[in-house]
């Protein structure tokens, strides 16, 4: 934004919604690729972004992480983490047989969703999966049973899918989708399938859900909204389509810098959120440049507090006692010590 632009605004309110940022998930993958810089030996390599910011892969990369797209750009008997987002059986398999030291970040909820996709499988089910193609979430959890998976994104899909027996489906969904978009698709297949059969708890996982609720309050009450994210980041792009549905004019920036006067010039109240993979000093920047911009004030509206945590993996554990290291707390998490 340019000087004379950014003071025709008649900006008086900046709306913060909260929850925002990092959930437990990526705070737990990004806990363990900084340990395991600590206690393993170098070089540490990650398979794919640890998570889909790339704020968050810079910083990990200037503290010595090697990212890299597939296992064949890993050596042998090196250390590869797996991204928070899920891997599928080939790939673990793969590393198995090449000796790699394997580290799995993978979300527990993500990791919740592959056993019952498990489950269904062993027990012939043909299961539905709501998701996005090629979002690497979904190719991990489709991995689990190709066979017997079928992908969808929205309602129409669901009139055309054959299954080999209409009695016997189950569905699974991503776990960053739209609340809304699932809750639409899940009905669909309802009424398409109605001895359908899904997963005793909602596999949307509680921070995608929570940021949505904390959107749909935060969209109320300002003019426009912006949901700081990288552009590959499913559940950040889902927290542009709920305020855009609910009539708010919202839009995806990576940082301050993409921010553009015009969004602005009529809105006397404009809201700030991020997605579960964004660094809170990016919020705090883009909140800054706000501010000092049109000297706005600053509320924040929270809609639930969290409180989650999810513990280390223990093949994290295994080599820092191998290596007769300590290892230190992060987060919040349980440090286990020396021995």
């Amino acid at each position: 934004m340019t000087e004379a632009t950014a003071n025709t605004t008649r900006l008086q309110e900046i709306v913060l919604g909260g929850p925002r940022g990092f959930c437990a998930g990526v705070d737990r993958a990004i806990d363990i690729v900084e340990l395991a810089l600590e206690v393993c030996p170098h070089p540490v390599y990650v398979r794919k972004e640890i998570v889909h910011n790339r704020h968050v892969v810079e910083a990990l990369r200037a503290k010595g992480a090697h990212f890299v797209d597939e296992l064949r750009e890993v050596p042998d008997d090196a250390t590869v983490i797996f991204s928070a987002h899920g891997i599928s059986p080939a790939v673990r398999d793969e590393a198995q047989r090449r000796g790699l030291r394997v580290i799995d970040a993978t979300c527990p909820l993500v990791t919740k969703v592959h056993l019952e996709a498990i489950r269904y499988a062993r027990e012939g089910y043909s299961i539905i999966l709501v998701g996005h193609a090629d979002h690497d979430e979904v190719v991990g959890t489709m991995g689990e049973a190709p066979d017997r998976m079928f992908l969808i994104a929205h309602p129409e899909d669901v009139d055309r899918l054959a299954v080999p027996d209409p009695d016997k489906v189950a569905y699974l969904t991503q776990t960053t989708l739209s609340v809304d978009d699932t809750r639409d698709c899940i009905e669909a297949l309802r009424r398409r399938f109605p001895k359908i059969v899904g997963p005793a708890k909602d596999d949307i996982c509680y921070a995608t859900q929570n940021r949505q609720a904390a959107v749909k309050t935060v969209a109320g009450e300002v003019d426009v909204l912006l949901v700081i994210g990288a552009a590959n980041s499913s559940n950040a792009n889902r927290l542009v389509e709920v305020s855009r549905v609910m009539g708010t004019p919202s839009y995806l920036i990576a940082d301050k810098n993409d921010i553009r006067a015009e969004w602005l010039a009529d809105a006397a109240r404009v809201g700030v959120t991020a997605g579960a993979s964004t660094p809170e000093f990016l919020v705090s920047d883009v909140v800054e440049e706000l501010r000092q911009r049109h000297d706005a004030r600053v509320r924040e509206v929270r809609v639930v507090e969290e409180d989650v945590r999810f513990g280390l993996p223990r093949e994290l554990e295994d080599i820092a006692r191998q290596a007769g290291k300590a290892f230190p707390a992060r987060s919040g998490l349980p440090a286990f010590k020396e021995e």
